[in-house]
């Protein structure tokens, strides 16, 4: 009988300190998430060194909850995958250097994950992937389109030019006073207004599957002050539904066109920005036209960073003979094609 695969998974690229313990890649056994909004609320925004601070003091603790909440011992775990990069240098290397602490004095396997690998992979923890498939990655700081020809096999055929969908959310949020995170604001409002104002879709040039949402960002911020200029009034709701519309427009019909040129059998929705209600929908309803392709939308709790999804895909990863040495590093910039 095949021994079941554990798999310890560490996440420490940005703001949330996570450990998670996976089995055979696909079930989880537990998933603790000590999140830092609270502390970076203030600032408007993530602040490397804060973050950094937070996470030597957490890791600790969520390790000790992820093997409390499975009911295992770090003798059952037979492989520790954690975040290499992209993300927060300072922040990275806290999650690396404890997993080869961890690798080496108990001498158990390290394997490195990119990290949007692991946003995508937190798809095979509800559902089977079938390949070629594509994953519509949309997060703080990533919009990308990578297409997927079978395992460990990543192709980014879109991407942004400049601001990532998340970013840009958050940057509309602070032009409209909301709080950080803005996301999930601006979200909430536009389901209470209209998409009255007109607003810019950047398609780029033809047949291209990349995205720009720098001038949408500006284009909102002109709206207002030239409605303060003119004595008129906006209202935030109609706004925030105007702006989402325009990205989540370019965003859907991306990728539609992207998962038909490409004749996939599979869409995945990955990132933070998947647990945006708008996008959700409008992805949902653009899919249902093609029942041939299978739309794959995560729950809440898989959408934001997490340790379960760096554990699925280091899983993969492990089985497919990848291994990280003791002098592994982070790597704030790392390239998911290579």
């Amino acid at each position: 009988m095949k021994k079941d695969l554990i798999v310890l998974g560490l996440e420490t690229s940005c703001d949330e300190t996570a450990a998670s313990i996976i089995k055979n890649g696909t079930e989880t056994l537990s998933n603790v998430v000590a999140s830092q909004i609270e502390s970076h609320k203030r600032f408007g925004g993530v602040v490397p060194e804060l973050a950094s601070r937070h996470h030597v003091e957490q890791i600790t603790i969520v390790l000790e909850e992820a093997f409390q909440q499975a009911n295992l011992t770090i003798k059952d775990i037979d492989a520790i995958a954690v975040t290499e990069g992209p993300g927060l240098v300072g922040a990275l290397l806290v999650g690396v250097n404890t997993a080869k602490a961890l690798a080496f004095s108990h001498k158990i396997p390290l394997v490195p994950v990119h990290h949007i690998a692991g946003h995508i992979y937190a798809n095979r923890l509800i559902t089977d992937l079938k390949f070629p498939l594509i994953s519509l990655v949309v997060s703080g700081g990533h919009t990308e389109i990578v297409y997927m020809e079978k395992h460990g096999s990543f192709q980014v055929i879109g991407e942004t030019l400049d601001d990532a969908a998340g970013e840009a959310y958050d940057k509309v949020a602070r032009t409209l006073q909301l709080p950080y995170p803005g996301g999930p604001h601006i979200d909430r409002l536009a389901h209470e207004g209209k998409p009255s104002i007109d607003l810019p879709r950047a398609w780029l040039e033809e047949g291209s599957f990349d995205f720009s949402f720098s001038g949408l960002k500006s284009a909102v911020i002109n709206t207002l002050h030239n409605a303060e200029q003119r004595g008129e009034t906006i209202h935030p709701e109609d706004l925030a539904a105007s702006f989402q519309a325009s990205v989540v427009e370019v965003l859907t019909k991306k990728t539609v066109r992207a998962a038909k040129e490409y004749n996939v059998h599979q869409v995945l929705l990955a990132g933070g920005v998947a647990a945006n209600k708008g996008l959700r929908h409008s992805l949902t309803s653009a899919f249902e036209q093609y029942p041939e392709i299978d739309l794959v939308i995560p729950p809440l709790s898989l959408c934001t960073d997490n340790a379960a999804m760096i554990a699925a895909a280091g899983s993969v990863l492990f089985e497919m003979g990848k291994r990280g040495a003791m002098d592994m590093n982070a790597h704030p910039g790392l390239d998911i094609e290579k």
